[in-house]
């Protein structure tokens, strides 16, 4: 243990300061200071304390207790005579030196609390007495004192009551900043000098502020045309946090100064339609067509309602002309949030974007939806992750101080305000009152500047109000009588800034009229009203994704997707590659020899080699390739090792990004443990990108129970509902085992319930094969539809559903899988027909009985449901009398009950399909080991019951 107080520059410190003796109190505080944030004492000092010895040898800050007893022991041994004693006046003002620096840092910890960030003033926040003068023992009489500012921007000296002053109208104005829970130093300092150096809000131009005063007027003038238009229709006003517009448009703006290409939204309902036409530029006749229900689609699928709808557009800015795009979204409020996380991340690899300046994400969220729904914290987990991180997205809560009904500081959060969850990533959070218009630009430049910076996320809590309820035919004074009353007797931001305009000389009535009629005139005229918007044809957006080969058309029902055999040799070559000295795991070193023996036809296909080889093909025909889920690189079941370790050093490698010196993008990724916010991020990838095989792996299927939503919401009706493509691929591990119910079943049931209209497919293989030519065909056909894919897992070690050679370099996939050719089809009476694994448990109970008189038939894929494929190989068996469907989920689970009318329809005329398999359960699937066998037993006994 290192002592200090035997440290020669600490000695020497000591023997040459005026602190020494009873001020030794000083120094300790100070040094307590410095521990709790070193930003917050002088330059002199904090360059001191930095350059203290380590302690064992593990950290840079001395233990509190060691610096304590230094200063008491070297106190001690140079305490001087009695009379030498400094003055209590000299002793008291340097006491009152550290209380002073204690009193900065407390502004900069909790100077938000004191901030008049409500436009309604009906807050009730806790107490802060740390902003007190007399909680560090300062009063009245000390005001005119000049004291050391330490860290603050400005003056080196100051008096308190300057002190006081700058720190007051810094952080207990119109915004309240948190940065101070931030680790990282050089991020303090940058906000600190950012807010600390205009005290409060700068100065704006005569300009900048007729241009807020427009749009204010514009967002404003927006909700009353419509609510006198189209009375009691929904529209999710915007009112009382109008100045969002504002915001948002300077966001653009600016991000177009750095040079920004493409800025991607996403946001909820509330004030949707106010940031279609004022800012992304549709126009008021559209959304006027849309009020009346005349709007025009393309008559290819459901539609949505108005504030649902995406939109996309070019403007003009300093830098050059960005590309808006905003995306859809459901009313499940925080989902989209992920989804545009994926589309920008897409983006930026697009353009090369390494450090996210060509590409800026922003999301808006509502403050209940922001504290409440748990996809906001996966999604903040992914924001620095490699394998998901935007490089840093601007959050934009629209704070109307309610959730439908239900009071939020009482009810709906148990935090002081909706956006603390983001201090788990160390993001800024700039709380902004919403009636304070430049306070809202000025949080804007700050917000994007860090972004910029750092290329991290950070937030603006933007605090308003709803004007009305819910909705426009809601009565919101029912259960808020106190803050309904309290908003009819506020004037709208717009007439509170522009009675400010009015006083400074700015703007004078007239103007201000002008304002309004000049916009209502735009909105008559029903052309666009958002300024700086760039017409359809100078557009220069030409780096987006080409959509228009797969738009419209439908997926065929064969497509070549077989690889020569010396194209097969030589891909498992590449695979096989390792640099010098890199030394795999036994195990799996038989792995990858065993490959190179499947390449050259020497051992059957097992599944992770045709899956590998699949995304090689993939990746020499110029499609890129992306995986992602838990334990995805080496494959839950040991099985896919597309990553690979060093067993000396620990260092991973992946095979498959080096085949070549110059191919696609291959990245697989082990997720962090998220379905909800990673499934969503990776739909979000596909559908901006149709050139990259996208893969998201649940662990086992059913875990994908917890992102649901996304699955409703987006992959099986986003066509229908947006016209928006997705090739994204599903994994799901599905198979009975015996291992219990949630690691069983994938519940088929549940995507087969949601298949219509084309809208997906559902395939089940049941070879490795199979796989490979399902992989292959999902990118080579020229339609983008998700695919459901439910994998194996015993099997993928069952040497009896290997594929040979062949079967890669020929054909393609089969969505029906029949006998051989061969078969004595006229002794089979009986047809069993099946999906999935449990085709190999009727395959042994046959071998096992010997019963020639029964054929086996695989669905393959099971939506679109290949009916004429099925018929056709049912017409190789004339003499069959019975048909079973065989399979090993419940009865109201699996493919049964969504199918059954469609094996009816394949059937010769009169035959009846009967069901073979597990009784009904609300289970997916028993946990004891012994009754799994019984009913799998009992399975295949029906399924090979004599004939009637």
């Amino acid at each position: 243990m290192h002592d200090l107080a035997k440290d020669r520059s600490f000695r020497a410190l000591w023997s040459t300061s005026h602190l020494g003796g009873a001020n030794a109190a000083y120094l300790e505080a100070l040094y307590d200071l410095y521990l709790n944030d070193p930003t917050a004492i002088d330059p002199a000092w904090r360059a001191y304390f930095d350059g203290l010895p380590r302690v064992d040898g593990q950290t840079t800050e001395v233990s509190h207790s060691i610096v304590r007893d230094a200063f008491r022991r070297i106190g001690r041994e140079a305490a001087p005579a009695p009379a030498a004693v400094p003055a209590p006046v000299a002793a008291d003002q340097e006491r009152k030196q550290v209380r002073v620096l204690q009193l900065i840092n407390a502004y900069r910890f909790r100077g938000h609390q004191r901030a008049r960030l409500d436009p309604l003033e009906l807050w009730e926040r806790p107490k802060a007495p740390d902003l007190d003068l007399h909680y560090h023992g300062l009063t009245a009489g000390d005001l005119d004192t000049v004291f050391e500012t330490g860290s603050l921007v400005g003056p080196r000296r100051a008096p308190l009551r300057e002190i006081l002053d700058i720190l007051t109208r810094t952080y207990c104005g119109t915004i309240g900043a948190e940065y101070m829970h931030i680790t990282d130093t050089a991020e303090k300092r940058w906000l600190q000098s950012c807010l600390e150096s205009v005290r409060g809000v700068p100065a704006y131009p005569a300009e900048v502020k007729r241009r807020l005063l427009e749009r204010l007027t514009a967002a404003e003038g927006l909700e009353r045309y419509l609510h006198a238009k189209y009375v009691g229709q929904k529209r999710f006003s915007l009112e009382g946090a109008e100045s969002l517009i504002a915001l948002l448009e300077e966001l653009v703006q600016r991000s177009g100064s750095y040079g920004m290409k493409e800025v991607v939204m996403g946001m909820a309902h509330r004030g949707r339609l106010n940031v279609l036409v004022n800012l992304m530029g549709k126009t008021p006749a559209e959304l006027f067509l849309e009020f009346e229900g005349k709007a025009r689609g393309s008559g290819n699928g459901t539609g949505d309602v108005k504030y649902h709808l995406g939109f996309s557009s070019d403007v003009q800015t300093p830098g050059g002309q960005v590309h808006l795009a905003l995306a859809f979204n459901p009313s499940h409020l925080e989902i989209v949030g992920p989804v545009v996380q994926g589309s920008v991340r897409a983006r930026q690899e697009r353009l090369r974007d390494k450090y996210g300046v060509r590409v800026l994400p922003i999301v808006i969220h509502g403050d209940a939806a922001f504290a409440g729904q748990g996809v906001v914290m996966e999604t903040f987990n992914m924001s620095q992750l490699r394998g998901y991180s935007a490089k840093g997205t601007v959050h934009v809560i629209v704070n109307n101080q309610i959730g439908f009904t239900t009071s939020l500081q009482q009810d709906a959060r148990s935090t002081l305000y909706a956006s603390d969850v983001a201090k788990m990533v160390n993001a800024p959070i700039l709380h902004v009152n919403a009636d304070d218009p430049e306070a809202v630009l000025f949080v804007a430049e700050i917000a994007l500047d860090y972004r910029m910076t750092f290329h991290k996320d950070v937030i603006i809590d933007l605090i308003g109000y709803r004007r009305h309820g819910h909705s426009e035919a809601d009565e919101p004074s029912v259960t808020q009588p106190a803050m309904y009353r309290r908003i009819r007797s506020l004037p709208t931001a717009r007439e509170r800034y522009a009675s400010e305009l009015v006083a400074q000389g700015v703007l004078d009535e007239a103007g201000v009229e002008a304002q309004v009629s000049s916009y209502r005139n735009a909105l008559d005229a029903g052309a666009s009203v958002a300024p700086n918007m760039v017409p359809r044809e100078r557009s220069r957006y030409t780096y987006g994704a080409d959509w228009a080969r797969y738009v419209g058309k439908a997926c065929p029902d064969a497509v070549e997707t077989r690889v020569p055999r010396e194209t097969v040799r030589e891909l498992v070559e590449r695979m096989s590659r390792l640099p010098e000295g890199f030394e795999l795991h036994p195990n799996v070193a038989k792995v990858y020899e065993n490959r190179g023996k499947m390449a050259a036809g020497a051992l059957p296909l097992d599944w992770g080699f045709a899956e590998n080889l699949a995304y090689a093909s993939l990746l020499r025909d110029g499609y890129a390739v992306r995986i992602s889920g838990q334990d995805s690189g080496r494959g839950t079941f040991f099985h896919r090792h597309a990553i690979v370790y060093n067993q000396k050093d620990g260092t991973a490698y992946v095979p498959l990004r080096n085949l070549y010196d110059e191919q696609p993008r291959f990245l697989v990724i082990n997720s962090l443990l998220s379905e909800e916010a990673v499934l969503a991020f990776e739909y979000g990838y596909a559908t901006t990108d149709p050139k990259t095989i996208t893969v998201w792996e649940a662990q086992f299927g059913d875990f994908a129970n917890n992102a649901q939503v996304v699955i409703d919401q987006f992959i099986s009706a986003g066509e229908q509902k947006w016209e928006r493509l997705s090739g994204l691929v599903m994994f799901l591990p599905h198979g009975y085992e015996g291992q219990g119910p949630e690691h069983s079943s994938g519940r088929p049931e549940r995507y087969l319930q949601l298949c219509a209209q084309q809208n997906m497919t559902v395939c089940i293989p049941t070879t490795p094969a199979q796989l490979f030519h399902l992989l292959r065909r999902q990118m080579i056909q020229e339609c983008r539809k998700p695919l459901v894919v439910f994998t194996p897992k015993s099997l993928l070690r069952l040497r009896h559903s290997f594929s040979a050679l062949d079967d890669v370099t020929q054909g393609g996939f089969e969505k029906i899988l029949g006998e051989p050719e061969g078969i004595e089809a006229d002794a089979i009476r009986r047809v069993l027909l099946c999906a999935g694994k449990v085709y190999y448990d009727l395959a042994e109970r046959r071998r096992e009985t010997g019963r020639n008189d029964v054929a086996i038939v695989r669905v393959e894929q099971l939506y679109p449901f290949p009916a004429e494929s099925l018929a056709r190989e049912l017409k190789r068996y004339p003499r069959a009398t019975e048909f079973v469907w065989c399979q090993e989920e419940p009865r109201n689970q699996g493919a049964w009950y969504t199918t059954q009318h469609r094996l009816r329809a394949a059937l010769p005329k009169g035959r009846e399909v009967q069901y073979a398999g597990r009784p009904t359960s609300a289970a997916p699937a028993v946990g004891d080991y012994h009754l799994h066998l019984k009913q799998l037993h009992e399975l295949l006994d029906d399924a090979f019951k004599p004939l009637a």
